[in-house]
C-alpha cells in the first residue's frame, strides 16, 4: 500500500520519482481499509528535506499510511517558506484541540543539542506533547535530540557534551536480535552519526524498564526501547540521505568551522569522491518493523488508543 500525501507536497513528486508508492486524497478515499495515522513533529530547520526523508521510510511498507505534519505552536521556522508551513503543517495546539489520536508519532531532532533542555524556547510545550502522547499516540519514535529530550522528560537521563563532534558512519552492535523492531537485522549495522552530545548506558541502567537494542563502544546507545511509554529512541540518523553528511561537512569547511572528515563515509575517506550509502537497507528495515508493530498492536477503534 502507498503513503497518502497531498499531491502538492514536494515529497510527493520526489518519492514518486524514486518508485515509492504515493497516493492522493481521492485514491485513498477509495481504499476500504483503515490507514495508519502517523504524525511527524518536525523540529528540524530544513522542513522539506526532513519530511521527505521520513516519508520515504514509512511509505515503503505494504500498509496505507495517512501522514500528518505537525509543528510547534509558537516557534516560527526561519528556513522554510511560510507558504509551505501554512499549506502543509498544523500546530500542535490545533492538533490538541481536535482531540484526534495517532497510531504513531515521530519526533525529530533539533539544532539545540548543546543547550540545557529547559533553555529551549519551546520546552514547556514539548513537555506537554510528551505527556499528550501517553493518551493520544500508540507508539512514539524519538530521533536524536528528540529522543534525548524524551529520555530527560520521562526518566531524567542526562545528556553529556562531547569534546569533539561524533561525525561519520559508525558500526553499531545489535544487542537484542529477538526484538521485533530488529527483525531481519545483521549482527552489526552502519549508521550515520552527527552530534555534539551523547547519552550513556550507565545512566540508562539506573532508569527502570529501558532496553538498549543497538549500541556502539564509540558512540554509546543507538536504539532504545521504553516499553512503559510505548516509545523507541534512536540517537543517530538512519533517515539521512546519501549526501546529508557531505552537505554538513561542506557547509562547515566553507564557513571555516573546524570539522573532521566524516568517518567511514567517503570511499577511502576521500571527500573528493562520492559517498556511499551503506545504511539504507537497515533504515527501511527499522522503520518498516516499527510500522508493522504498530499495525499488529494498535486498536482498530482509534478512540481506544491510550486507554
Amino acid at each position: 500500500m502507498p503513503i497518502k500525501l497531498p499531491e502538492s507536497l514536494p515529497a510527493y513528486d520526489i518519492l514518486q520519482s524514486e518508485g515509492v508508492m504515493v497516493m492522493g486524497a481521492a485514491r485513498a478515499a477509495r481504499q476500504d481499509i483503515r490507514p495508519l495515522r502517523i504524525g511527524l513533529l518536525n523540529l528540524m530547520p530544513m522542513k522539506i528535506t526532513t519530511e521527505t526523508q521520513f516519508a520515504r521510510l514509512i511509505g515503503a511498507t505494504p500498509l496505507q499510511i495517512d501522514f500528518h505534519l505537525i509543528r510547534m505552536s509558537e516557534h516560527q521556522s526561519r528556513h522554510t517558506a511560510p507558504e509551505h508551513m501554512e499549506a502543509f503543517y498544523r500546530t500542535f495546539a490545533e492538533v490538541e484541540a481536535t482531540g484526534e489520536k495517532f497510531d504513531g508519532l515521530i519526533i525529530t531532532g533539533a539544532p539545540v543539542e548543546t543547550l540545557d533542555f529547559e533553555e529551549v524556547t519551546y520546552w514547556d510545550e514539548l513537555q506537554r506533547i510528551f505527556d499528550w502522547t501517553q493518551s493520544h499516540v500508540h507508539s512514539t519514535f524519538g530521533v536524536c535530540w528528540g529522543a534525548m529530550a524524551m529520555a530527560w522528560h520521562f526518566h531524567k537521563i542526562p545528556k553529556h557534551i562531547l569534546d569533539h563532534k561524533a561525525f561519520g558512519c559508525f558500526r553499531q552492535r545489535v544487542l537484542q536480535p529477538s526484538s521485533p523492531f530488529l527483525t531481519g537485522f545483521s549482527d552489526d549495522v552502519l549508521i550515520p552519526v552527527s552530534r555534539w552530545t551523547e547519552m550513556r548506558e550507565e545512566d540508562m541502567a539506573k532508569a527502570e524498564g529501558l532496553k538498549v537494542l543497538i549500541a556502539s563502544p564509540e558512540t554509546g546507545p543507538c536504539l532504545v526501547e521504553d516499553a512503559a511509554h510505548r516509545a523507541l529512541w534512536i540517537f543517530n540518523h538512519f533517515e539521512y540521505d546519501s549526501e546529508t553528511l557531505k552537505k554538513e561537512y561542506d557547509r562547515d569547511v566553507a564557513s571555516g568551522t573546524p570539522i573532521n572528515v566524516p568517518l567511514n563515509y567517503y570511499p577511502e575517506n576521500d571527500p573528493s569522491r562520492p559517498p556511499l550509502n551503506r545504511w539504507r537497507s537497515h533504515a527501511h528495515l527499522l522503520y518498516g518493523n516499527w510500522i508493522n508493530q504498530i499495525y499488529q498492536t494498535t486498536p482498530y477503534d482509534m478512540a481506544d488508543i491510550g486507554e
